[in-house]
């Protein structure tokens, strides 16, 4: 376990084992700058069910530049609305964000440029990659763009892989970013009653699995599963919102 990810990163060390040219030419040609760090490109791709450890027994994975490239998306993003927007409030501004770094938009940019097909092919095999893992490695890969070069270098790279190829704000404003608020302001504007009952799923393998089911007017509408409790909702209320397209519309 150690041994593949010396080839690559050594945490805690002033030395860096990793170079460019251990780094994909694709990915060298998504990015289009000669990376500073190239170690960070490699955590980028690293799973967290791989389970790598360094020497010091810490795990090392992809996590905390995910955290850090979804806060870089965030602001990039708002400054873009603040500037392309200016007759807009707060309330439309929030609305447009969720929509651009929702992740079903994140999981779109992220197979487009073939994310997954960066991670080792050893960690790809002993990993559990979830549904959602794309966008994952997107944001992951913003936050080592920012550690890397700074945040004027991620926010060209921002409106270059995003902004300009994703993002039409007339085509944005009817996308639906979250079918959970969706129904629920729908429930609130018909004056019907409607229930979310979200529980853990007991299973025989070792996954944490909820299930949430959507009742409206006491009846049950549909249900959807997931690895968390929002996931688990959003999951049934976008099969409730399929149910009752008509009627929502």
């Amino acid at each position: 376990m150690l041994s593949g990810l010396r080839k690559f990163l050594k945490i805690g060390a002033k030395q860096k084992v990793a170079s460019t040219e251990e780094l994909s030419p694709k990915l060298l040609d998504i990015l289009q700058f000669k990376p500073l760090k190239p170690h960070l490109f490699k955590e980028a791709f690293i799973p967290r069910s791989a389970q790598i450890l360094d020497a010091n027994g810490i795990s090392v994975n992809y996590e905390r530049l995910e955290f850090l490239g979804d806060a870089m998306l965030g602001a990039v993003i708002a400054e873009f609305l603040f500037d392309q927007a200016p007759e807009q409030k707060e309330g439309y501004l929030t609305q447009m964000r969720s929509k651009i770094v929702s992740r079903r938009h994140l999981n779109e940019i992220g197979k487009d440029l073939g994310l997954v097909g960066f991670v080792d092919k050893g960690n790809k095999q002993k990993s559990a990659l979830s549904n959602n893992v794309a966008g994952d490695l997107f944001e992951a890969l913003v936050g080592a763009v920012y550690e890397d070069q700074g945040y004027a270098e991620t926010k060209k790279f921002i409106d270059r892989i995003v902004i300009k190829r994703y993002v039409d704000l007339n085509q944005l404003e009817n996308r639906i970013s979250s079918y959970k608020s969706y129904i629920l302001e729908w429930a609130q504007k018909q004056k019907v009653n409607l229930e979310f009952n979200t529980f853990e799923e007991q299973n025989a393998e070792d996954i944490t699995v909820f299930v949430s089911i959507v009742r409206i007017n006491k009846t049950v509408i549909a249900k959807g599963r997931g690895t968390s409790k929002k996931k688990a909702e959003e999951n049934a209320a976008k099969r409730t919102f399929y149910t009752k397209q008509n009627e929502m519309n």
